[in-house]
């Protein structure tokens, strides 16, 4: 039977109405999962779910904290100690030789005091896609990324480096701070390379996300070249979105077909911000509050559970994502970016917002930051303040749910919602029971945080006035203000947290959040030089509830008679012991793995293998004893 173009239309609404509802059916379905958390793996620590007054064995974050150290350990101890086991290692590493000029790096290396010698993966990682092109197309591709909008380009020429911008219209002289902090490291070594370009990011935000189709195709961009005259895609000249899509949609065809981001009604933007706020972790998951991660979510699957995506601001920045593999130099980057960590020059360089000990007044850094607080004179809160970044509007309206303000949300939470903490009772044992409390008592009680600028506030539901509603906004504070607490909480902004070193060096312990990875990622260990946060933030409660104690509103909710123990007295064992423990070993960190020197062996190291990568003759590129 025919059907008119009446009950055609009919039928296509039919199966639409069917569609929606199915896809709804099925995001409720997956409501109850946590983005953040789920589904476990053995890089978490989860203490047995248990109501009240419940007895507990043991304690995870102690054994965490051993395993720590042993790793570290073990990193150090296996590093080579001559240049002919260095270049051993590097083979068995990589399967090839190192590159040119790799005996004169580990002179630099030896010179310098640098103590890790073979723990280079993610120069490695970064710069691996780019073995399957050319040196001609490697450097077509870099040629492309100058003239791009915000991209800077280092040029080595005849042992000296120049930071130009290529794009048209713009004044050469017009740079970035990125690429000058760029010119900064190389200083050193500069006299010992090639002729080289070098497209450096000047956004903090990673550029490349590669479709997963393109990521084999190592001829793409040649289509783009004439003459060497570079012409790429018009599109790849708007500078930010301008409402033409989103990093998120950029970023989930980076993903194989087969996962849950590629598939159309899984990556469908959420309804309403309440909604997508809904799969928060903690409501529905107690658990979850027990659960200690033991890495940054730096590798997040997001590709398998887009659905976590609506939860960091990062995924809804302003600037314009590239989909063609360029080599681009970047600070950070986000898992699922191809972008080249290089270090960021807020560590390398020194500012009174980013550095510790800089002393703006006689222009000096010095060994302690004279606003610097002695350990029993910090208080036991977590702090931490920071602007309303984090975030950009594309698409707007999800603002509420980006990482810090969901933080400063939880933080300064006024409900009666009740979160299980796990604590020490009495204080000083190893008896460990649970107690559920309210959100209200525990912020008064343990939480120092709030905003101290709103910005960009009319992409906020509600404007400036609905931000001030809904979260709590203080004053601002200098740097030197955060070292008067033994928590300090490091969160993304835009990308990365330029803090961070800066945190690291205080006597302060750092509770760390963050989706982003970094030059020294491998090099520093978690549960060792800093606390690990999942983006869910749940467990910090039972993180403050291990070092510090039980709060007073903790133990009213359990009836301890451990309410008439002094404060001070009512941590748990050791855990002020053990937070101080690391809080010196991040700052032993800092003055011994992050220094300047071992930046610059990092710079030295990638750009040889980038200066390989340049060359016709890559064989004459290498290195062999």
């Amino acid at each position: 039977m025919l059907l008119s173009k009446e009950d055609k239309r009919a039928v296509i609404f039919y199966l639409c109405i069917c569609v929606v509802f199915m896809q709804a059916g099925f995001y409720a379905s997956r409501r109850s999962a946590s983005p953040y958390s789920a589904p476990r793996t053995d890089s978490q620590w989860t203490l047995p779910f248990t109501k009240s007054q419940t007895v507990l064995k043991d304690h995870p974050i102690p054994q965490l904290m051993a395993e720590a150290e042993e790793h570290f350990k073990q990193m150090l101890s296996r590093q080579s100690k001559s240049l002919k086991k260095a270049v051993a290692e590097y083979k068995r590493r990589y399967g090839r030789n190192p590159p040119k000029g790799f005996d004169q790096w580990w002179d630099f290396a030896q010179k310098h005091d640098v103590k890790i010698i073979d723990d280079y993966d993610a120069v490695f990682e970064d710069l691996s896609p780019f073995w399957d092109m050319s040196g001609e197309e490697f450097r077509a591709r870099a040629d492309v990324a100058g003239a791009l909008p915000n991209i800077n380009v280092v040029q080595i020429r005849s042992g000296e480096p120049t930071v130009v911008n290529q794009r048209p219209g713009f004044n050469k002289d017009d740079v970035s701070v990125r690429a000058k902090g760029f010119i900064w490291m190389i200083k050193k070594f500069q006299h010992l390379l090639p002729d080289l370009d070098f497209p450096v990011n000047t956004m903090a935000e990673g550029r490349i996300l590669v479709p997963w189709e393109h990521q084999k195709e190592p001829n793409l961009t040649v289509q783009y070249t004439a003459e060497k005259s570079v012409q790429p895609p018009s599109t790849l000249y708007t500078p930010d979105w301008r409402g033409n899509g989103d990093v998120w949609e950029a970023y989930r065809r980076t993903c194989p077909p087969t996962t849950a981001a590629r598939r159309l009604f899984n990556s469908l933007r959420a309804p309403s911000v309440n909604r997508a706020l809904s799969v928060l972790p903690g409501s529905s998951h107690p658990g979850d509050q027990f659960s200690f991660t033991t890495e940054l979510d730096g590798n997040y699957p997001f590709c398998d559970n887009p659905w976590a995506h609506y939860l960091h601001g990062h995924f809804f920045s302003d600037w314009r994502t590239l989909p063609v593999l360029f080599p681009v130099f970047s600070p950070s980057k986000a898992p699922g970016y191809s972008d080249i960590r290089v270090p960021s020059h807020y560590y390398y360089g020194t500012s009174r917002r980013y550095t510790y000990g800089w002393d703006e007044v006689n222009l000096e850094l010095k060994e302690i930051d004279h606003m610097e607080t002695p350990w029993e004179r910090k208080t036991d809160k977590i702090f931490w303040r920071g602007a309303t970044t984090g975030g950009g509007s594309s698409p707007p309206g999800f603002a509420p749910q980006y990482h810090r303000q969901r933080f400063v949300q939880m933080a300064s939470s006024r409900t009666t919602n009740k979160r299980n903490i796990v604590f020490a009772d009495p204080p000083r044992s190893s008896s460990y029971h649970t107690a559920e409390v309210s959100m209200n008592d525990l912020n008064d009680d343990i939480m120092d945080v709030a905003f101290v600028k709103a910005v960009d506030f009319y992409n906020y539901p509600g404007g400036y006035e609905g931000y001030v509603t809904d979260h709590r906004f203080d004053e601002g504070v200098f740097l030197g203000d955060h070292w008067r607490h033994k928590f300090l909480v490091d969160l993304d902004g835009m990308s990365y947290s330029g803090r961070f070193f800066a945190f690291l060096e205080s006597d302060s312990a750092v509770i760390k959040s963050s989706v982003h990875r970094e030059f020294y990622s491998d090099w520093l260990q978690p549960w060792l030089h800093y606390i690990p946060l999942s983006n869910s933030y749940q467990e910090i409660y039972n993180i403050h509830a291990f070092f510090s104690g039980a709060t007073d509103a903790t133990l009213r909710v359990a009836n301890s008679t451990s309410l008439e123990v002094p404060q001070e007295e009512r941590r748990s064992v050791d855990g002020d012991r053990r937070l101080k423990r690391i809080a010196r070993a991040g700052k032993q960190w800092r003055k011994t793995f992050g220094r300047k020197e071992d930046m610059e062996a990092y710079m030295y190291r990638l750009c040889l293998e980038y200066a390989r990568l340049w060359a016709d003759d890559r064989e004459a590129m290498s290195f062999s004893l």
